[in-house]
């Protein structure tokens, strides 16, 4: 049983059945925090806990799960290239939203850090908190953070805006679904996008193509951001 353990389809079958169990599950719990990513990433790490299973031996076949984030990445650039006739109208207003938004992001960690005493490596790890796990981890290494903090703090908000994200925009009154895809794409990424093409296609390719507009606008300019800020304290 210990070397099943170390074997790749042991990673890649406790995920898999992890994951379709909650979200059939959460089909019938309507619970707002009862989102399948934060529920099947607790009860995998449960299970390694209580099986004393180190993390190396289950990423032998989770790593094989994590590879396909960048090809899901690319995948939504078929949607949004369906969805340009409708998405080219309103460019300029989604360019200004998502740079306002990527750079409000960028500057209010930065202040919140500095608020709260934190050490520098702290801001450097969590700096690009609003964009996707492989660039934000990659920001993370030309910042010299922590890349394990920064993982875990982007998966993190990631979560709490798809679970979140939508209640929030319909209390704040918006509710356009675009400009609801824009905004979880812009602050929760990846888990955002997922949750956008729930909502519509038409949103998924807005929260899609925001997440792309946003790493590339974060990692360009995050570095100096954070160095100024470094520079002044």
């Amino acid at each position: 049983m210990i070397e099943f353990f170390k074997l790749p389809i042991f990673g890649i079958l406790i995920t898999v059945l992890t994951f379709f169990s909650v979200i059939a599950l959460r089909k019938k719990i309507k619970f707002v925090l009862f989102n399948p990513v934060l529920i099947a990433s607790a009860l995998i790490i449960l299970f390694l806990v209580v099986f004393d299973i180190s993390f190396t031996d289950y990423n032998n076949g989770g790593k094989y799960i994590s590879f396909f984030l960048g090809p899901a990445v690319v995948a939504l650039g078929v949607l949004f290239f369906e969805k340009f006739q409708l998405i080219k109208h309103n460019v300029f207003p989604f360019l200004v939203a998502v740079c306002c938004g990527g750079i409000i992001s960028i500057f209010s960690v930065c202040i919140i850090c500095i608020l709260m005493n934190a050490p520098d490596i702290i801001m450097r790890s969590i700096i690009p908190v609003a964009v996707t796990t492989p660039i934000a981890i990659e920001i993370s290494q030309i910042t010299q953070g922590i890349p394990s903090i920064t993982a875990g703090v982007v998966i993190a908000v990631g979560v709490f805006g798809n679970a979140i994200g939508p209640s929030f925009l319909k209390a704040m009154r918006i509710t356009s679904t675009t400009a609801m895809g824009t905004a979880l794409g812009t602050a929760a990424h990846g888990i955002g996008t997922a949750r956008a093409i729930e909502i519509g296609f038409l949103p998924g390719a807005y929260s899609g193509l925001a997440m792309c507009v946003n790493g590339i606008l974060t990692s360009i300019i995050a570095p100096y951001v954070l160095e100024w800020f470094l520079w002044l304290i």
